[in-house]
């Protein structure tokens, strides 16, 4: 029995867990550099059994599946995984299983987006390094308007941090009512005044067929030309072409990203070329302390599927 880890790219997963409650059975292998394609992980794969992801690293369509005759379990870090084609698994016979998920990283890293959105913090960074000094006006965020779209386990602690920086917090999804809000410390309004009033936006939705291109170039136009935009959630939540003729044209002030619709993104990706971004590479889960569930939940379930009991099963 063979194991992949895949996108292994700090080179830790052996050592955020105990792997020998599975390699008495199986040889573990990890991949620590991306494997790109689909003819690459494809051909890298082929002759693995068990699959290790992290997150949507690697994307699991049918197609992949079709051409990985030997797997037999696929185990991805978190409860569930847009990446995967979960009837595709299910129809060539795979299991797909999950493991716990902390979420407290990546509110975190919304502010820290925010807070270096807000000073400046990576412009003035670069101009310390080649010997200069200060280069422009920060701002205060107490006073300012924070708009979360979605107030679900990520957008509410988002949410619940703004009113302690003293920004007035309102909030807005398909479904969220004035009492959810308020609980949540903030108020409700329209996605247009949400849009027209919020000195940032951040959002915290799931990504799904609804929530894909969620917002556009007709949102952004709503936007104060201050204004930022603010997403560690998933890329294609945004529309990536509006977003980058907004920033182009200076309709908003800028944009915080953590997530992209390609990723690793491409090194000639317009986004990077932009002074009035804030770019982190899909960052909002990578602390020890979240990889310290991953992988020993990965390992867990590895083991209870190898002695015939699987858990946290997403398919079939």
């Amino acid at each position: 029995m063979r194991i992949a880890v895949l996108d292994d790219y700090q080179n830790v997963a052996r050592d955020m867990a105990d792997w020998s409650a599975v390699e008495g059975d199986a040889e573990v292998t990890v991949f620590t550099d991306h494997l790109g394609s689909l003819d690459a992980a494809a051909a890298a794969l082929q002759d693995f059994e068990i699959i290790a992801i992290m997150r949507e690293r690697t994307p699991f369509p049918r197609a992949l599946f079709e051409r990985l005759p030997r797997l037999r379990l696929l185990v991805t870090t978190g409860a569930r995984n847009k990446a995967i084609d979960l009837q595709a698994a299910g129809d060539h016979g795979v299991t797909v299983c999950g493991t716990p998920s902390p979420g407290r990283s990546t509110v975190e890293l919304t502010w820290a987006l925010i807070l270096a959105a807000a000073r400046n913090l990576a412009a003035e960074d670069r101009s310390m390094r080649d010997g200069g000094w200060q280069t422009g006006l920060g701002w205060d965020l107490e006073g300012k308007t924070l708009g979360v779209i979605g107030l679900g386990r990520l957008g509410s602690q988002v949410a619940e941090i703004g009113a302690a920086f003293r920004m007035e917090v309102i909030a807005w999804s398909p479904n969220l009512t004035a009492e959810r809000a308020a609980d949540c410390g903030a108020r409700l309004v329209t996605r247009d005044d949400l849009f027209k009033t919020a000195d940032v936006v951040t959002i915290h939705m799931v990504l799904s067929g609804r929530t894909t291109d969620l917002v556009t170039a007709t949102d952004l136009a709503r936007m104060k030309p201050t204004a930022w935009l603010v997403n560690c959630s998933r890329g294609p939540i945004v529309n990536e072409r509006d977003l980058i003729d907004a920033l182009r044209s200076g309709a908003i002030g800028g944009a915080a990203l953590d997530v992209y619709d390609v990723e690793p993104l491409p090194a000639d990706h317009p986004l990077r070329a932009l002074d009035n971004t804030v770019l982190s590479p899909h960052m909002g889960y990578v602390t020890e302390e979240t990889y310290r569930v991953f992988y020993p939940g990965t390992v867990e379930a590895i083991r209870a599927w190898l002695d015939g009991d699987p858990i946290r099963v997403i398919a079939p």
